[in-house]
Order: structure tokens, then C-alpha cells, then sequence
């Protein structure tokens, strides 16, 4: 059992190795930056894009990574 926990971090971390890589390569934003175009997919069923919402008084993100589960 403990070694599938230390096997499960590694890959943990082997992931988020590459993932810090791939943005890193993929020239990151630096704080001041204009942000990259983009789109997401809202929960209403609509594609946001970045671009809809320029000229606008502000725009909010906010993540809630406790919504929906039972912990």
C-alpha cells in the first residue's frame, strides 16, 4: 500500500513538472501582460470568449474548488 502512495505522488509530480514546463515553453503571461484571447465553456451551456466582455466595467473569474463536493 505505501508503495502505490509513493508511486502515486511521483506521477503526481512528474505531471506537474511537465505542466510547469509546457507553460514556461509556451511563453506565460508575466504579470502586466495583456491577457491571450480565449474561451471557456460556461455552465449555462454558452462559450465565453475574453473578447466579449472588453470595453466592459470589469470582468471576474472566481474558482471554487470545494463547490460540488462532498468534502
Amino acid at each position: 500500500m505505501r508503495m502505490l502512495a509513493l508511486m502515486c505522488a511521483a506521477a503526481s509530480l512528474a505531471v506537474g513538472a511537465v505542466a510547469v514546463v509546457r507553460a514556461q515553453a509556451a511563453g506565460e503571461p508575466a504579470p502586466g501582460d495583456q491577457a491571450p484571447p480565449f474561451s471557456l465553456p460556461g455552465s449555462d451551456g454558452k462559450t465565453y470568449r475574453l473578447d466579449d466582455f472588453k470595453g466592459k466595467q470589469a470582468v471576474v473569474l472566481a474558482w471554487f474548488p470545494k463547490a460540488f463536493t462532498g468534502g
